[in-house]
């Protein structure tokens, strides 16, 4: 299965955020996201196996639990392949941030100004 295809559902693009937290047993796992997507317990599993099973999960025993973590290799292949395409979008990212700034440096100006003003 291609990372994007793992990725493109909703429900393991939320089980890797509450990975990405730290180690989690599959059962607070299952809990999270059986309250918010309102699917069974084996659905939950199989998606944790998809994890699994295409590298962004890894899972150990401990005592009759089973511990899941994020497996950061195949997020660093996305990133590495997304970043062929960030040449679009940072010239247009950084202009929105110097205007965000310039209108932070504004509204400051004025604020300080409407100070002066009201302690004469």
């Amino acid at each position: 299965m291609h990372a994007f295809d793992v990725l493109g559902d909703p429900v393991r693009r939320r089980l890797l955020e509450l990975l990405n937290e730290g180690e989690r047993a599959s059962g607070e796992l299952t809990e999270v996201v059986r309250a918010e997507f309102g699917i069974s317990q084996p659905a939950v599993s199989q998606h944790l196996r998809v994890l699994r099973e295409n590298g962004f999960a890894t899972v150990r025993r401990d005592g009759n639990r089973r511990l899941y973590a994020v497996d950061a290799a195949p997020l660093r292949d996305v990133d590495a392949w997304l970043r062929r395409f960030a040449a679009r979008w940072e010239p247009h990212l950084m202009a929105l941030e110097t205007e965000l700034a310039r209108g932070a440096r504004e509204r400051r100006a004025s604020a300080d100004e409407e100070d002066g003003r009201r302690s004469r």
